[in-house]
């Protein structure tokens, strides 16, 4: 008892050791929060994926309503014509996400093929008398008196069918620039070709940011990104070149030196809405510069709409909530086996990311007016119900078992490999036994998602 004492009375005689116990709690909690993140259930990347979808998409209905009202009222609309439309998409699109999530992730893999030779022939009758063109890009197709964009299809689709071409080919890629870039190439090609007949750049963009993901993430060789980088600065040159709207943007960003008139009014204007919004914002609904002052307000620039009557911290909530999907993703991306979850996730989550940075650029001035959607927020039903259905697509691959399993490669071989039930269908190595599989129910079902082990 004695020594007890002792070590208690000598606690506060040194003020570093008082400190030491607080610091060791914060430390250790630290220490599991990032093994949670790192190394905990995948099944926690299903509900953030859920939970910030459901809230970047609820924020965008809202957003859709204030910045839309004024303009369908002067255009002899109802105030809620878009908004009513908007709200049919989105819960399209949990229908969508929420039932993807549950289908087995050799299912994707095998409709890659029809998926993208869908994506290219709705693309093509774009250009028949059933396609629509909008501010000069012909990209829409009129359905029963509805209008969908068939390159929101192409983006999910291109991102399925890259996975799938490259993982059929194997680790073949990582040494030979011919195969990465056959027959993938062509299927990159074919639809970026399209989009780019009708009209629509900042598409073309997205395409090559899916296509850039997969050969990285599938260990193209290296000359491939240099070659790639010089063929994708002079193409952008050469349309913008023979595009004069495009050229007055980029002057007008570069040189600032604009009038009412000129083309960069709508980023001056952006950038007042925000620069209005200061901390908290002017409250909802009570944006001023939605009063035919921002051009497409409640579509590509409905982020500085956001800003003006929800101020900063309704900006950085939207920002907070991308980084959430973001960690989500990427939890599955760098801890899957299978080079077809990979590269599908990997192409996603591109789209999306890629998508917001532009948007988000564009609007605060760090880009040219491209004129490509905020993901979630910005009106449009084609995009929300795709970007929806495509964040369904990585919330399957969380519900995958993480459970491995043991298996020779054959006789003769010197070791065995630790493979999941994808990788093993990848490669070939699979048991052949269908009585010994896992009930396609309890996969669906399962939550006992688990780093590699």
């Amino acid at each position: 008892m004695a020594t007890r004492t002792q070590g208690r009375a000598a606690t506060p005689e040194t003020p570093e050791n008082a400190a030491s116990p607080a610091g060791t709690a914060l430390s250790t909690r630290l220490r599991g929060l990032w093994r949670q993140l790192t190394d905990g259930p995948l099944f926690h990347s299903y509900y953030a994926l859920a939970g910030s979808v459901i809230l970047l998409t609820g924020i965008g209905v809202m957003m859709v309503l204030s910045a839309s009202a004024v303009e369908s009222i002067s255009d002899s609309r109802s105030a809620y014509s878009l908004f009513g439309k908007q709200v049919m998409f989105a819960v399209l699109g949990l229908l969508a996400m929420f039932g993807l999530s549950l289908v087995p992730t050799q299912v994707f893999r095998r409709a890659a093929w029809p998926l993208w030779g869908l994506s290219v022939l709705l693309s093509a009758l774009v250009f028949t008398p059933l396609g629509r063109e909008v501010n000069g890009n012909r990209n829409w197709l009129v359905v029963g008196g509805q209008s969908v964009q068939p390159s929101e299809l192409a983006k999910l689709a291109l991102s399925l069918w890259l996975a799938a071409m490259f993982a059929k080919q194997g680790r073949e890629v990582e040494t030979d620039w011919k195969k990465a870039l056959w027959p993938s190439l062509g299927g990159f090609l074919l639809p970026t070709a399209m989009v780019l007949a009708g009209g629509d750049a900042g598409t073309a963009i997205v395409f090559c940011l899916i296509y850039a993901a997969a050969l990285w993430f599938v260990h193209a060789p290296l000359k491939i990104f240099a070659a790639g980088g010089v063929l994708a600065v002079g193409g952008g040159l050469v349309l913008i070149a023979i595009a004069p709207h495009r050229l007055d943007r980029i002057t007008g960003w570069l040189f600032g030196d604009c009038g009412a008139t000129d083309a960069c009014w709508q980023a001056q204007q952006g950038l007042n809405a925000l620069a209005t919004g200061g901390w908290w914002g002017v409250g909802l609904g009570q944006s001023r510069l939605k009063y035919n002052y921002v051009p497409e307000a409640h579509n590509d620039y409905i982020f500085s709409i956001i800003g003006e009557e929800l101020g900063l911290v309704g900006t950085a909530m939207i920002l907070v909530l991308f980084i959430v999907v973001v960690v989500a993703m990427a939890r599955i991306l760098t801890r899957t086996r299978s080079t077809f979850v990979r590269i599908t996730t990997a192409c996603i989550t591109t789209w999306i990311v890629g998508q917001a940075f532009v948007n988000l650029g564009m609007v605060t001035g760090l880009l040219p007016v491209i004129g490509i959607p905020l993901p979630f927020i910005s009106y449009g039903g084609s995009a929300l119900l795709m970007t929806m259905a495509a964040v369904g697509v990585v919330m399957s691959f969380a519900r995958v078992p993480r459970t491995v399993r043991v298996r020779s490669t054959g006789p003769g071989t010197a070791a065995n490999q630790i493979l999941d039930a994808q990788e093993a269908r990848e490669q070939g190595l699979d048991d052949g036994s269908r009585g010994a599989r896992t009930p396609w129910r309890e996969r669906l079902t399962s939550r006992s998602g688990r780093g590699r082990r």
